[in-house]
């Protein structure tokens, strides 16, 4: 046995078969018929709400923990540009 069998195992017929016959919860799932510019819209005001709750954490804080959190607001606030920039290309506001 060498070690590359060990490190990586060959896949067993039943192992196969779970990876194929796996499904999602559908609780958390997204309907195959929406379109883009409705999940965008979604993903907009998702992070629109975790920008405020990251300020509000923020304002309680002091020292590192605070500068983490404002941190992570400002990657959510990148990403709120950058589904901005994808709606204004789906509908150009004129």
């Amino acid at each position: 046995m060498n070690n590359e069998s060990i490190n990586h195992p060959e896949s067993t017929p039943a192992d196969q078969q779970a990876k194929t016959t796996y499904r999602p919860c559908p609780i958390f799932t997204i309907h195959p018929g929406i379109n883009s510019e409705t999940l965008l819209v979604h993903a907009h005001e998702t992070l629109a709400s975790a920008n405020v709750m990251a300020t509000e954490l923020s304002s309680s804080l002091t020292g590192p923990t605070c500068n983490l959190v404002l941190g992570i607001q400002q990657m959510i606030v990148l990403a709120q540009l950058s589904v901005n920039r994808v709606l204004d290309q789906l509908d150009p506001q004129q």
